[in-house]
Order: C-alpha cells, then sequence, then structure tokens
C-alpha cells in the first residue's frame, strides 16, 4: 500500500483527492495544521515548518501546495520539497497556478524549479481559477447582495471545478508514466463573470450580478476583511492578469490525463446550489 501525504488534506483538493486516493488503495496521511484527532493525521505547521519532517518522513510520495494566505510560496514551498527530498520520497505532485511559468524569478515558479531540480520523480500541475471560489471566497457578497465584484472586466476564465484537479493529481500520483511532465489545467470554457453570474441566478433562482470594481476598492475590501497586506496585494495583481486576458486559454490536459472531460460551470452551480440558497 501506498503512503501519500497531502498537506492541505482539509482544503478544497485535499477533500476532494483523499477518498480518489483511499480508492486507489493509497494509505493517505493527511497533515493538518491542528492537533490530530484522528488516525491517519499528522500535525504540519507550514508557516514555521514544524512538523514538516515527521510528516514527509511516513510517506512514500506527496501531493504539496501552498494554501491561501501567503504570497511568498516559495518561503512555504522549498522547506515542503527539502524534506521530500532528505527522506528520499518516490514522488512529489506541486499544485501551482496558471501562468507561473511565465516569470522565473516568481516565488511559484522558484518553487517549481526547485522540485524539477530535486532528483525526485514529480509532476506539476497548474490550474486555473477554481470554480469553487464562488462559493467560497466570493460567497459573502453573492449570499448577501447578489453581487460578484471583482476587478476584472470583461475579461475570460476557463475556470476549473477543483474535483478535476484531484481527479488528476489521484491519476499522477497512481501512475508513473507521466512522470517529470507539468500540465495546466483549465475547464472546459472561458466564460466572463457576468456569464458565470447568469449561470448562478438561473440555478439558484436569485438575482446575481457581476461588477466590475477598481483594484483599490478590491484591495481595501481584502485589507477590512483581515487578510495580510502581501497577500491581499498578491491577490490585487494576479487578478490584473485575469482582466488582461491571460486566463482565458483552454487546455484538454484534464481529459488526456483522465479519460474524461473537465466539468462544466453549469454542472458546478447545480451541484453546489445550496451554498448561495442556504
Amino acid at each position: 500500500m501506498t503512503r501519500t501525504l497531502l498537506i492541505g488534506a482539509a482544503g478544497t483538493i485535499g477533500t476532494a483527492l483523499a477518498p480518489l486516493l483511499a480508492a486507489r488503495g493509497h494509505e493517505v496521511i493527511a497533515a493538518t495544521s491542528r492537533a490530530p484527532t484522528r488516525p491517519g493525521q499528522v500535525q504540519v505547521d507550514l508557516a514555521s515548518g514544524a512538523g514538516l519532517s515527521d510528516a514527509f518522513g511516513q510517506a512514500q510520495q506527496a501531493f504539496i501546495f501552498s494554501p491561501p494566505g501567503f504570497a511568498r510560496h516559495d518561503e512555504i514551498l522549498l522547506p515542503q520539497i527539502e524534506a521530500a527530498r532528505a527522506h528520499g520520497l518516490r514522488k512529489v505532485v506541486l499544485m501551482s497556478a496558471l501562468g507561473a511559468n511565465a516569470d522565473e524569478a516568481s516565488p511559484l515558479r522558484r518553487a517549481e524549479r526547485a522540485l524539477e531540480q530535486s532528483g525526485l520523480a514529480w509532476n506539476i500541475v497548474r490550474p486555473n481559477w477554481f470554480m469553487q471560489n464562488f462559493n467560497s471566497f466570493w460567497l459573502q457578497g453573492i449570499r448577501e447582495h447578489g453581487v460578484i465584484a471583482l476587478p476584472v472586466g470583461d475579461s475570460r476564465t476557463s475556470f476549473i471545478d477543483a474535483r478535476d484537479i484531484a481527479a488528476v493529481a489521484a491519476e499522477l500520483l497512481t501512475r508513473g508514466d507521466l512522470d517529470n511532465c507539468d500540465f495546466d489545467l483549465t475547464g472546459p470554457a472561458a466564460l466572463r463573470h457576468d456569464e458565470v453570474a447568469a449561470i448562478l441566478s438561473r440555478e439558484t433562482g436569485r438575482a446575481v450580478r457581476f461588477q466590475d470594481i477598481a483594484p483599490e476598492a478590491m484591495l481595501a475590501g481584502l485589507l477590512e476583511a483581515g487578510l495580510p497586506r502581501d497577500y491581499a496585494a498578491f491577490l490585487v495583481t494576479i487578478l490584473g492578469y485575469v482582466k488582461a486576458g491571460y486566463n482565458e486559454r483552454t487546455t484538454d490536459a484534464v481529459a488526456a490525463i483522465t479519460g474524461r472531460a473537465p466539468g462544466g460551470f453549469e454542472q458546478y452551480a447545480r451541484d453546489h446550489r445550496a451554498a448561495w440558497t442556504a
């Protein structure tokens, strides 16, 4: 039985990935930021690195990423990669982000390069913006005001269902024929945010609209919500890339790896209807 460490096991990807791996016969080691409450969990503080060596020492392979809240992704990821190398893991799958490889100096790209040069078998997946952002990060504005307020203009984004990212990761952590390759992951179609609002309106039966806002207004709102300034500024910056059109393209990677097409936004909205109507 393969022992697979999941960083962020309680997060959006981890909760979808864990059962897929278990169904494939993996022993899942779930990294959590809190004290373990059940067998199979291990406590890890990604900010300080506490618990990393113990967690990676229990595993044969790992799924790693830098969770929300951190702007310096390399400071979070490089210790994970070093721990995997030090313990001789046979494979690491890193979740990066679409476009991270466009700038060799970016924190995410530095982490990607470190994994590529680690001597470990690896995969890098770079997903586009998650559909699930609309039932998590952007949920309050939709619930309370019926508004998706973002500084993205009329740009299009090929949003991806996080469940498809998990399905890809499960394949890569089970197979070896795709080792040492990177993949850009997208949904099946690129949508404007007003089209997203229209889909949510149809599926929930309530009026949802998109409002384009200034980057400064976005930054002020994120700071008011309590986000660290560097992370808030990072989010505003990458939303600027969305507005510039860099997140519009689609790829066939999900279908090529999993054997099925990625899910569309309509299906995601149906499956998560309760989030907006509760």
